[in-house]
């Protein structure tokens, strides 16, 4: 049968866990003449504010039962959501039956993901299971041919207005809009639920994902590629619940860009010293330490100060007045820190299309979670790299070890090298990148294009020395042949970090010992495709 356009609201049935809005609600319905039943907690509030309502008590004639567990659950609730009001079959049995219509079903589930997220135990965690308020949602959602069905308090005022327009009835293009995200409701309600009791199972024979649509995106990686971006997971510190202070809205490739800077300066601890990173296209140009903000910002900067132009950077301590002086120096597209003070904000405020976000804490990197790739016909899910390296990981396995300081630049060199797209190598001295080479098909080429950036920035700043002379050095696999470690050697290395396990390790070592260099291995690989 065709649905029919518009329909009347005569009975409508309201069940709210979450309550904001739902008295204004309930009033404006009752003013458009709608008879009005409800359940509980919502009864009492709709009562209390002054609006007449009937318990579904008494219409089911059964009393809320089992610590409120059954009280929807009866055929005088689910046969007036989902009788068919052209179907004569239907109408028949609702006559002998004596059962209503319920025309408009307002109903929000009890909060599961904020129960867990609040640490509770595992009995309330089951007792916020709701169970007949997804039934009925479901119920007014199959058959939204004639029944509107209301999920989110944020639609009331649009289908109250819709009600006054149309002389107390609903259009059909609003009760399928409703009914999709209806429907969406409850698939991430139950997505949630399923993953919670999946909790220690890595991956899940059926794995379910759910996210909340925060923002449509002017476009995608191009112009001619649609985007969204969706919030979803567990809240984590970083882009996606980061206040923005000042700024165009994010685009597609800047929320990609900062995520991968804010993962990485998160690795150094703010109890450890200001950090800075500053990424191009998801990889990094350029990443310092300091005793100060300022300092490590422009460390970072040094590195590769021509990509960093239009770059992403991020900041592991508050940003300061005299950083964000630094920064406003060249055009930077995006700026994300756990704070900033009055004096940082107001200097950046000069630079209105500067995006400045807030994050309010800096993300775990060792925390656990899944990240996902797709792929035609599905998808890949791996573990997050949370993988992290200290002195005590590492093997030396030439006849030199490293020295106190280059000891650091390596532990430095190989936590920025995770973080870049392989094939990575990165130079380090004295706390900072020197030069980066990320993505290239051959290790060799990695290690001499990071020279090269080397060289040119330290040209270009008017230095004679070799940056990269005195330099640790990290790769993110292990070098498959000697020729890799023989160009960071030729670019001036001291020492090099590496995860080891090639067939051809010995030959590494026995090159590295010839050029006198100090050589770890790590046992880690950091792949990052």
């Amino acid at each position: 049968m065709t649905a029919p356009d518009l329909v009347p609201v005569r009975r409508a049935l309201i069940s709210a866990s979450d309550k904001t809005g739902m008295a204004e609600f309930a009033r404006g319905l009752a003013a458009l003449g709608i008879e009005i039943l409800s359940t509980g907690g919502s009864a009492r509030a709709i009562a209390e504010a002054g609006v007449a309502v009937t318990e579904v008590a008494e219409v089911t004639g059964f009393p809320e039962m089992m610590d409120g567990r059954v009280k929807t659950l009866h055929p005088a609730v689910h046969g007036g959501l989902l009788a068919l009001r052209d179907n004569q079959a239907h109408l028949a049995a609702m006559r002998e039956h004596g059962i209503a219509g319920i025309d408009l079903v307002a109903v929000n589930l009890y909060p599961f993901e904020a129960t867990v997220a609040a640490g509770a135990d595992r009995d309330a965690c089951i007792e916020n299971i709701d169970i007949g308020g997804p039934a009925m949602i479901r119920s007014g959602a199959k058959n939204h041919a004639h029944v509107v069905v209301v999920t989110d308090p944020a639609d009331y005022a649009e289908v109250l207005a819709a009600l006054e327009a149309n002389g107390g009835r609903t259009g059909l293009a609003l009760r399928r809009r409703l009914a999709a995200k209806a429907y969406a409701a409850t698939a991430a309600y139950d997505a949630a639920i399923a993953g919670w009791f999946q909790e220690g199972e890595s991956f899940p024979e059926r794995l379910v994902l759910a996210g909340r649509r925060a923002e449509l995106l002017r476009y995608g990686e191009n112009p001619h590629q649609q985007a969204a971006f969706y919030a979803a997971g567990p809240a984590r510190p970083g882009v996606a619940g980061a206040r923005q202070v000042q700024g165009k809205a994010l685009s597609y490739n800047n929320l990609n860009d900062t995520d991968a800077a804010y993962e990485l300066v998160a690795e150094f601890s703010a109890s450890d010293g200001p950090a800075v990173a500053i990424i191009k296209h998801a990889n990094p140009c350029g990443v310092g330490r300091a005793g100060n903000l300022a300092e490590a910002y422009r460390k970072a900067l040094a590195c590769d100060p021509v990509s960093a132009f239009g770059g992403i950077i991020a900041l592991n301590q508050p940003l300061d007045g005299e950083t964000a002086r630094e920064i406003a120096k060249i055009f930077t597209e995006v700026i994300i820190a756990p704070d900033a003070d009055d004096e940082a904000q107001d200097v950046l405020s000069a630079k209105p299309n500067l995006r400045l976000l807030l994050a309010g804490g800096l993300p775990d990197p060792a925390a656990s979670g899944r990240i996902y790739k797709s792929l035609a016909g599905g998808f890949l899910a791996q573990s997050r790299d949370g993988a992290q390296t200290g002195a005590n990981d590492l093997q030396v396995v030439t006849k030199r070890a490293p020295t106190p300081a280059e000891l650091a630049d390596l532990l430095f060199a190989f936590t920025v090298a995770k973080h870049i797209k392989s094939n990575a190598i990165v130079y380090v001295r004295g706390g900072a990148t020197v030069g980066i080479g990320a993505g290239q098909m051959s290790r060799v080429d990695s290690a001499r294009i990071a020279a090269i950036k080397a060289r040119e920035a330290a040209e270009a700043a008017g230095e004679s020395a070799s940056r990269t002379a005195g330099s640790a050095v990290a790769s993110d696999a292990f070098f498959p042949f000697a020729d890799g470690l023989l160009a960071a050697a030729e670019a001036g290395a001291t020492a090099v970090i590496q995860p080891g396990g090639s067939m051809r390790d010995r030959e590494v070592i026995d090159a590295a010992d010839a050029a006198g260099l100090a050589m770890v291995l790590t046992g880690i690989r950091h792949f990052r495709h």
